[in-house]
């Protein structure tokens, strides 16, 4: 079986992250970048169906050159080999032109199952894995906390908000996991030292047929307009209780419109 990961690199979320004040895009060289946890979650999810079925384990990231560092972690775990999309043309891109990219290089690549994380700490947009499989005609099968594969058809458990629903598609096919679904696996020393050997295939767009007017900030459909710092915290409130504590955090409460 011929499976892709989609992993992405993002900002470290423990650090304070800003926008460029040339374009408002997300700086991602004032801080370190990491693995999006979510996508851990799928590579090992990736290499669990790999050990059990056979076949390979292909990572897939869009970004630019630094983020083979998240390749080489992926690899680290176990993945096989991987394909790095390049290109100055690329940044900027929205979840659509994203889609659309990473879409012309999977069927350029060839795959049985696509496997991602149901979202970036960066974005937090949710809806890669289904503009992908509307891209590639494939079904989508996304939350996915449990599954597994029979033959020539994939099954999960997709949760909701009153446990789970069991959902059955033909392969090739797009998923989608939450953090629920494994708990995934630290590179040995050895698999860091193999990762250094496995095969890394960097393309532009000019080599997976992407036009450059359908992705990039240019392209985007969504745009940031403006933005400001966040101002300083506020002290807190104190509320004195009195015999009235609890009508006062109420109103408290009420003209924050929490309640």
């Amino acid at each position: 079986m011929n499976i892709v990961v989609c992993v992405k690199q993002v900002p470290d979320t423990a650090t304070e992250r800003k926008l460029r004040s040339d374009d408002k895009t997300l700086d991602r060289d004032a801080v370190d970048g990491v693995v999006n946890e979510l996508d851990e979650y799928a590579v090992e999810e990736a290499l669990k169906l790999k050990e059990a079925h056979g076949g390979e384990v292909t990572v897939l990231t869009m970004g630019p050159s630094r983020a083979a560092e998240t390749i080489r972690k992926a690899l680290a775990m176990g993945a096989d080999k991987a394909v790095h999309l390049t290109d100055d043309a690329l940044h900027g891109s929205d979840a659509l032109s994203t889609s659309y990219a990473m879409a012309q290089v999977l069927k350029k690549i060839g795959f049985d199952l696509v496997i991602l994380g149901s979202e970036s700490t960066d974005a937090r947009t949710g809806v890669l894995a289904a503009m992908l499989a509307e891209r590639l005609d494939a079904p989508q099968l996304t939350l996915a906390k449990k599954v597994e594969v029979e033959g020539s058809q994939i099954v999960i458990e997709r949760i909701t908000d009153y446990g789970f629903d069991k959902v059955a598609a033909e392969l090739p096919a797009v998923v989608s996991v939450v953090e629920k679904i494994n708990d995934p696996r630290y590179p040995s020393f050895k698999g860091i030292m193999a990762a250094k050997k496995k095969p890394v295939e960097t393309l532009a767009i000019a080599d997976a047929e992407i036009a450059a007017d359908q992705v990039g900030l240019g392209a985007a459909w969504s745009e940031v307009v403006d933005f400001a710092a966040a101002p300083p915290r506020a002290a807190g409130t104190i509320v004195k209780d009195e015999g009235d504590g609890g009508s006062k955090a109420a109103d408290f409460l009420a003209s924050k419109k929490f309640i």
